[in-house]
């Protein structure tokens, strides 16, 4: 079989790692087997959904490397969708109610004071036709329910194994609402049939929703509208460092502010594409290769815990492995490129690429000198050597040492004070000989250099 999967996020806000791992998951097991991976705009609801928003998922896939095989708006689709629903009528499997939000909130709350489950009683299919006249003359206007059969439902998951859902205990689904507008569901089984998409990969959340959607399918399948039901996986969901939902905080992890501070793109992905997984917690060497190390064998089934301590770790590690190549362009737009060398020597102190911009400063200046002892600067000045290169640094800090009885902390950190005014940084070793033997006497004289 070829694989075919499909990410479709609603254009009505902006991507966060929910989504993400979900598209991300998608895009791993397609490529990871040399599949597709479909991009499926669900913006049915025309009122919420932007263009800048839609433009928004694009660029947050494609900055993260998610690029998509085939596209599609649902917007364009609402004829095949009324099709599906008309022929779904005509098979007697989709029809009118006409009970209001209300009538359904007290009928539920009478069937719960008897103990009896709070689902539809269907007391719309009783309706005769001059019922549902006179209801209309009254102004009411039906939405659409999917009449179940009531069953027992199985299918194998591919994250949680063998799954069975019983939707005799399920009320009836609303597929169009009482102002003509799709819900979800609907145009989902639709695009997925004429997509011909072979594997639904979500959140376990949707797992009771599967049961409902495996009988549509099969319904329209039965009405020619497909061939095959997709199979499924329902990948356990997110969770906080503290184990507690990320729900509430996930306007605050969207892929376009973690862009905005300082993320990188292979660490985001490498993070959330081994998170709750038997992988070790590393920054994949590619996207590819996280994508042909993926398997739903390694997924756990406890949630998975997304930390950001964990992520910044994972940020570092991927700076500290970039090449110069990979790096040039964006140390260019900052003003930042002082070759190949400057760049090994800084980027095993990254955590953030912007960091660079302090770190360059190290060595071109200008640098604030931070001298605590005048006379201790005068005697590094006296020893200085003439030439400044690689085991410059020991030869110096040696006769250093001689010259001011200085040792350990009282002698390195002084003199990173004076060449660099920070508290840490790069190995003094490597530094020295990029900042050069001007630069130094200027800073051991206290001059801002």
């Amino acid at each position: 079989m070829s694989v075919k999967v499909r990410f479709a996020p609603s254009p009505t806000g902006k991507l966060h790692v929910g989504n993400v791992r979900t598209a991300l998951v998608n895009w791993l097991f397609a490529k990871g087997q040399g599949g597709q991976f479909v991009l499926r705009i669900d913006d049915t609801d025309l009122a919420r959904s932007t263009p800048e928003f839609e433009q928004g998922i694009e660029d947050d896939l494609t900055w993260l490397g998610l690029v998509w095989d085939e596209r599609y708006n649902q917007s364009k689709r609402f004829d095949r969708y009324h099709e599906a629903a008309e022929r779904l009528k005509a098979a007697g499997r989709l029809y009118p109610a006409y009970e209001t939000a209300e009538e359904l909130d007290r009928r539920r709350k009478v069937q719960l004071s008897r103990g009896l489950p709070p689902i539809y009683d269907r007391a719309a299919l009783e309706l005769t036709e001059t019922d549902k006249a006179a209801l209309e003359a009254e102004g009411r206007k039906p939405h659409w329910r999917f009449k179940l059969d009531g069953r027992r439902v199985a299918w194998e998951d591919l994250s949680r194994g063998h799954a069975e859902v019983d939707t005799a205990s399920m009320s009836d689904p609303v597929l169009i609402r009482e102002d003509g507008l799709y819900l979800y569901t609907l145009p989902s089984v639709v695009d997925d049939l004429d997509m011909a998409i072979t594997h639904v990969i979500r959140g376990e959340d949707h797992t009771t929703n599967t049961g409902t959607q495996i009988e549509i399918f099969e319904a329209l399948i039965a009405l020619g509208m497909g061939s095959a039901v997709p199979r499924f996986a329902h990948m356990p969901l997110l969770v906080g460092s503290d184990g507690a939902a990320l729900s509430k905080r996930l306007g605050s992890l969207s892929v376009a502010d973690m862009r905005d501070q300082g993320y990188e793109p292979l660490a985001i992905t490498s993070h959330l594409g081994r998170i709750g997984t038997s992988d070790a917690l590393e920054v994949a060497e590619t996207l590819d290769v996280l994508g042909r190390g993926f398997s739903f064998d390694k997924m756990g089934r406890s949630p998975a815990r997304y930390d950001t301590e964990d992520l910044d770790r994972l940020n570092a590690q991927a700076l500290h492995a970039m090449p110069y190549a990979q790096a040039q362009t964006r140390l260019a737009a900052l003003d930042c490129d002082l070759g190949e060398t400057v760049w090994e020597a800084l980027r095993g102190n990254l955590t953030r690429f912007g960091d660079v911009v302090d770190l360059t400063r190290m060595v071109r200046g200008p640098v604030e000198p931070l001298i605590e002892d005048p006379a201790f600067a005068a005697a590094a000045l006296e020893v200085l050597p003439d030439t400044i290169e690689a085991g410059s640094w020991a030869i110096w800090t040696e006769a250093v040492k001689a010259k001011t009885g200085s040792k350990g902390k009282a002698l390195f950190m002084p003199l990173r004070h004076i060449l660099t005014g920070q508290e840490r940084g790069p190995d003094m070793a490597t530094l020295v000989p990029l900042i050069g033997r001007e630069r130094i006497v200027r800073r051991l004289k206290g001059e801002a250099a």
